[in-house]
């Protein structure tokens, strides 16, 4: 989808965009290289994947000095994700991880949340009406200024527009709330259309799913 294609045509093989999407994976990688830690990406094996789609994206992480391994947790459970497992072993115990905050959190509110928009997610700017503005001005001087900062924005897109895919840059991510969670000490920069407590179907996946007289689950797809 990334790489332009709608979701009902994902099903046809198309290395093109697998590979012209790999730019919004490739922007979750230099992100988490922001943090210090190193990166395995792993192919979560799916149905409709075909070899040429994988070794796209095998290509792709190599080229960048990433490693790549696929994983078929879904078909084959603990067996289809050996592979995976033991590279992420590996990568933890050389002890290569360098961890840092992405920022120091004696920034205001405000600079905080910029700092991750502009860094994270590659906009311009953050943008917010003064009623904001003053939530986190009040924030600050109810002495929570350096709590961390929690964004709420759509998982679609590094954009507040669930519609733009890759790794698009220079927009404005805006902000329409500020929430204030005390207990788990930070606090919460809702952005765009977001809802931040989905909604759940009518009936539950829960109630098709049971255990049979043999002891297996039966349901869960």
């Amino acid at each position: 989808m990334h790489g332009g294609i709608k979701k009902e045509d994902l099903a046809t093989e198309n290395v093109d965009a697998v590979t012209k999407g790999c730019k919004n994976l490739e922007k979750h990688i230099e992100n988490i290289g922001k943090f210090g830690v190193p990166v395995v990406v792993a192919i979560n094996d799916y149905v409709t994947d075909t070899k040429n789609e994988h070794a796209a994206i095998l290509d792709y992480c190599k080229n960048i000095g990433v490693e790549c391994k696929i994983s078929s947790h879904w078909e084959k459970g603990g067996l289809g994700a050996v592979d995976l497992a033991e590279e992420v072993a590996k990568i933890a115990d050389s002890n290569s991880a360098e961890f840092k905050a992405l920022y120091d959190n004696k920034m205001s509110l405000w600079d905080k949340t910029q700092y991750i928009a502009q860094n994270i997610y590659g906009a311009a700017d953050i943008i917010a009406d003064k009623k904001v503005r003053n939530q986190f001005k009040k924030l600050e001087d109810d002495g929570f200024g350096e709590y961390p900062i929690c964004m709420a924005k759509t998982q679609y897109s590094f954009s507040t527009d669930p519609l733009l895919m890759g790794a698009p840059s220079g927009h404005d991510v805006p902000i329409r709330e500020v929430r204030l969670s005390a207990g788990a000490e930070f606090i919460v920069v809702v952005c765009g259309e977001i809802m931040t407590m989905p909604g759940l179907p009518k009936i539950p996946a829960a109630e098709n799913i049971n255990v049979d007289d043999k002891g297996l689950i039966q349901g869960l797809f």
